[in-house]
C-alpha cells in the first residue's frame, strides 16, 4: 500500500508499505477522507524527536476493511470515524479518568507518534470497539472527519474552561481548534465570547461560530484591549475563562493576564519548541490568585465521537466552512506544504482517498 511518511526531521515523502494486519481486538480502516493538522507539521519539524519511515496523519474517516476475531461492535463495510487519540482502554490511566494519557504522558496519542498514522491506504486501529464510532447516515464523510480531532479538542477546551452560564471567555487564536473552542463556548452557554485573531478569514469564521468581539493582536495589545472591553463587568476587569489554542508562551501569558482571580485558563495548545514554558508571576498572583491552568489532549473513544457526530447530525455545528482546500491523496505532499506555509488563507486541507 502507499503511505505518506516522515523520513527524518524536515523530510516527507511517499513510501510503499505492507498492509497492516489486525490483532484480535483491532480493525483495519480504509480511509475515505482525512485532514492535515498543524500537529503533523510540528512532528515533521522535530517537536517529538526523530522519526523514520513513520506514516503521518491522525484525522481520518472511512470504511472498515477487516476486524479482529474479538471485535463485536463493528464489521466489514461499516462507515466509521476513528479518534486522533486511540487509548488503551484497559490501562490504569484510562480507568482513572485520563484515557488520553494511557501508558504515560500523551500515551493515547499513537497515530504518527508511536505507530503509523492515517495518511495511508489502510490504517491499523487498536482497541477497535472503543476507538471507532459509526457515522450516522445523515452525516457526510467530509463533515464527520472533523470529530476526530478539531471538534473533540476545541470542545474540550471549552468544557475544561468551566465557563459560567452567561460568563465571559477569551479564546486566543482562531485556527481550527480555536474556532471549535469558540463554538464550544457558545454551546456551553457563554454570555460573551472574545476571539483573538489577526487573519480576516479566521476573524469572519470566529464571528460565524459565536464570537461577539474579535481582537486583532496585530493592531492592539490583546491584554489591554480585553481588560478594556471587560471593564464594565465588575472589579477587577477580565474574563471568567481564557482558552489557549495556539501553543505559544506569550499567548499563554496573555491568557493568565486577562483571567480574573478565581478563573480558569484552559490550554489545548501544542508547544512545539523550547525547553520550558513560562507563566507571568505577577499576573498569576505570584502563584496565589486562584487562577487554575488546566491542560488536555484531545479526548478519544466511541462515546465521545458518537456525541460529537450527534451534534453535526442535529445541525448544531457545521465544521465544513473550515475546509479551505481539497486534495487527492496522491497530491497530499502539496497539501502538507500548504499547511506548513499557512499561505493562501488555508485553515484546513481535506484529503480524499
Amino acid at each position: 500500500m502507499q503511505a505518506f511518511v516522515m523520513n527524518g526531521i524536515g523530510e516527507t515523502g511517499f513510501a510503499e508499505k505492507d498492509r497492516p494486519e489486525p490483532g484480535p481486538n483491532d480493525a483495519i480502516l480504509k480511509p475515505t477522507k482525512a485532514l492535515i493538522c498543524t500537529s503533523d507539521v510540528h512532528t515533521v519539524h522535530g517537536a517529538i524527536g526523530e522519526r523514520e519511515d513513520l506514516t503521518l496523519g491522525h484525522e481520518a474517516v472511512g470504511v472498515v476493511d477487516e476486524v479482529g476475531s474479538e471485535v463485536e461492535e463493528f464489521a466489514e463495510g461499516d462507515r466509521v470515524a476513528v479518534g486522533a487519540i486511540t487509548p488503551d482502554w484497559g490501562s490504569e490511566a484510562a480507568q482513572d479518568g485520563h484515557s488520553s494519557q494511557s501508558g504515560g504522558a500523551l500515551g493515547g496519542w499513537k497515530f504518527a507518534n508511536e505507530k503509523d498514522g492515517a495518511f495511508a491506504e489502510y490504517v491499523h486501529v487498536n482497541d477497535a470497539d472503543a476507538n471507532l464510532a459509526h457515522i450516522p447516515e445523515g452525516v457526510e464523510d467530509e463533515e464527520a472527519v472533523y470529530v476526530c480531532d478539531m471538534l473533540s479538542t476545541g470542545f474540550t477546551a471549552a468544557e475544561n474552561a468551566e465557563i459560567p452560564m452567561g460568563g465571559t471567555v477569551a479564546v486566543f487564536a482562531q485556527g481550527p481548534v480555536g474556532l471549535m473552542a469558540t463554538k464550544g463556548a457558545e454551546l456551553q452557554g457563554a454570555g460573551r465570547i472574545i476571539a483573538v485573531e489577526s487573519v480576516p478569514e479566521r476573524q469572519e469564521l470566529a464571528r460565524k461560530y459565536g464570537a461577539d468581539e474579535v481582537v486583532n493582536f496585530e493592531e492592539v495589545d490583546p491584554v489591554e484591549k480585553i481588560l478594556e472591553l471587560t471593564a464594565d463587568e465588575g472589579d477587577p476587569a477580565g474574563v471568567d475563562a481564557a482558552i489557549e489554542a495556539l501553543g505559544r508562551e506569550e499567548t499563554l501569558a496573555d491568557c493568565v493576564a486577562v483571567t480574573k482571580p478565581g478563573g480558569t485558563i484552559s490550554n489545548v495548545g501544542y508547544y512545539g519548541e523550547g525547553e520550558t514554558v513560562g507563566i507571568p508571576r505577577e499576573a498569576w498572583g505570584v502563584g496565589m490568585a486562584e487562577k487554575d491552568i488546566v491542560t488536555d489532549l484531545c479526548p478519544g473513544g466511541r462515546v465521545r465521537l458518537r456525541r460529537l457526530l450527534r451534534l453535526i447530525d442535529a445541525g448544531r455545528v457545521d465544521p465544513t466552512p473550515m475546509t479551505t482546500h481539497e486534495f487527492d491523496f496522491e497530491d497530499i505532499d502539496e497539501a502538507f506544504e500548504l499547511m506548513a506555509s499557512k499561505e493562501d488563507g488555508v485553515i484546513k486541507p481535506l484529503v480524499t482517498f
